[in-house]
């Protein structure tokens, strides 16, 4: 199935299809439609010697250098030279992607005045799997990504380098085999390459896609550990959390009923206390706030995945051009910073929960450390000294990015988003929740191990797949392996699949497929193929 391009119906799975599993993109023919409209009106005033932002003029704090007529086409390729300023190793081959397809939505909506063909470009590119060499860092997420985007807009040049089926190599060279013409930069071209976000909104949408997979599976380790421990299950009675009303809260406590179906603890046949600890009970409400957050900011990142996001915009029906900032990150950085926060607090409760089942005093007669052989074995006593360290790093890395500005351009840039330091942070917060997520599944498979009674549908089918990955600890062996394993087993989402081939699949921070979310505009931002996470 191709994935078409019309600037108003791009999702957060259609950026993982194409990025990841590398869907054809198809430009929507009206889409074609209006980028020539809007490139007809731009050559229109550059003949007539109309001031024009970025067109005929310098940029930033050179806004008031008018160009000659020599100099506008030749000022695009000097740009493009002069923001390819980045540092570092490159990103991700499917975070390029993610960007560059961003960016061809962007010029469908018809507004950004580059030449049709620099957007076909960007479209035999995705198809055909080059994808430019770009430097992780050095967006400051306000002018759009520019160092970034330029590295990707030198391949409009043939220059710079690019990943071509597997090799690393000349741009030049990756465009001649994959047979796609390189077009040059004209007047406009080169600015309207770069001027947007849209780096950071590409790794956003695919972390908020890994986060909904990661907090499910969050859920499915909460149950495994309120079986371990023997839990009173009414703070998860669905009327308790429909007369507080927060959706997220009700759809988490959902989905460890779901998981726990069928347990001797949901019939009665288990003595359990009146209440439970915090980190227990307290489950639904904390990854429900996260579920809440999640829902917020798939809007967000969706609204700009289908944004005008560029400088200046132009509008062929009304024969007008406006300059302003909706190349700003900040719509899509806050709302990320926060999500990468709430991951940190579901580790957080996470790692409680492990403390309870490690320790013998809370642990409701389990053996200390989950060894039977406490004094000559150790257990998992050292598990939760790799969590508690993976925790700190989180926290560190929770601190907010968006109010971290520092001015730039003498000043003209005097207030920037910092996004992409947002959302790489945010990768390395998920990266560490996994395995935090992972050390409190083998705890939780350990305990239940130990426990004569029947668990729930889903947590059997979960500790099925925990022991695919890693052997009860019988007696003490090097953990790290088991570590790793397990962290990359919740990256794969095998606990996940696993659970949902059991129990159907559970609920999610952005309700059922198909479920219309609207633009400030009405448009429907929800493509026709969406597919639940």
């Amino acid at each position: 199935m191709a994935l078409v391009l019309n600037g108003s119906s791009l999702t957060i799975e259609g950026v993982v299809r194409v990025a990841r599993d590398n869907e054809e993109v198809i430009l929507a023919p009206e889409a074609i439609q209006r980028i020539r409209k809007c490139r007809g009106m731009l050559e229109t005033k550059i003949e007539a010697h109309e001031i024009m932002y970025g067109v005929n003029t310098g940029i930033g704090e050179f806004s008031e250098v008018v160009l000659t007529d020599e100099q506008v086409q030749a000022f695009q390729r000097y740009l493009i030279y002069n923001h390819a300023a980045g540092i570092g190793e490159p990103c991700p081959v499917e975070h390029v992607r993610a960007a560059m397809l961003s960016r061809v939505n962007v010029h469908a909506r018809g507004h950004s005045g580059c030449r049709p063909e620099i957007t076909q470009t960007y479209v035999q590119m995705l198809n055909r799997g080059v994808t430019p060499v770009v430097c992780e860092k050095g967006s400051v997420g306000a002018c759009g990504d520019l160092a970034p985007m330029s590295q990707i807009a030198l391949s409009l040049m043939g220059e710079g380098e690019c990943f071509y089926q597997g090799e690393r190599m000349p741009t030049r060279a990756a465009m001649e085999r994959a047979g796609i013409p390189i077009p040059g930069l004209r007047a406009r071209d080169g600015l309207a390459a770069i001027n947007g976000s849209n780096l950071i909104t590409g790794i956003g949408a695919l972390l908020l896609y890994d986060a909904e997979r990661w907090i499910k599976q969050a859920e499915i380790a909460a149950a495994m550990t309120l079986e371990a421990l023997h839990a009173n299950m009414k703070p998860y009675d669905e009327r308790l959390h429909r007369l507080r009303g927060f959706t997220g809260a009700i759809t988490c406590a959902a989905n460890l009923r779901a998981v726990m179906a069928g347990s001797d603890l949901v019939t009665g046949k288990l003595k359990v206390k009146v209440q439970d600890a915090y980190s227990m009970r307290s489950t639904p409400q904390v990854i429900g706030a996260l579920r809440d957050s999640m829902a917020y900011a798939r809007k967000q990142v969706e609204i700009e995945l289908n944004a005008v996001a560029d400088n200046p915009i132009f509008l062929p029906d009304e024969n007008a051009v406006l300059t302003g900032a909706n190349f700003q990150g900040t719509p899509v950085s806050m709302p990320i910073d926060m999500i990468a926060a709430g991951i940190t607090m579901i580790t957080v409760l996470s790692e409680r929960r492990l403390n309870r089942l490690l320790n013998p005093a809370l642990s409701v007669g389990l053996p200390a450390f989950l060894t039977k052989g406490a004094g000559m074995f150790s257990g998992h006593m050292l598990s939760q000294y790799t969590a508690d360290m993976l925790i700190v790093e989180q926290r560190i890395l929770s601190t907010p990015s968006c109010i971290q500005s520092i001015p730039a351009a003498a000043d003209q840039e005097d207030f920037v988003s910092m996004g992409m330091n947002g959302v790489l942070k945010a990768k390395q917060i998920l990266r560490n929740a996994r395995g935090v997520l992972g050390i409190e599944l083998i705890g939780a498979a350990q305990a239940l191990d130990f426990r004569a009674f029947n668990p729930g549908h889903g947590t059997r089918a979960a500790h099925a797949a925990v022991r695919r990955v890693v052997d009860h600890l019988e007696e003490d062996r090097p953990l790290f392996t088991d570590h790793n394993n397990m962290a990359a087993a919740v990256e794969r989402c095998e606990v996940l699949n696993t659970v949902e081939a059991t129990t159907g699949p559970l609920g999610s921070s952005w309700g059922s497929a198909g479920s219309p979310r609207e633009t400030a505009g009405g448009a429907s931002l929800v493509a026709s193929s969406t597919q639940e996470p």
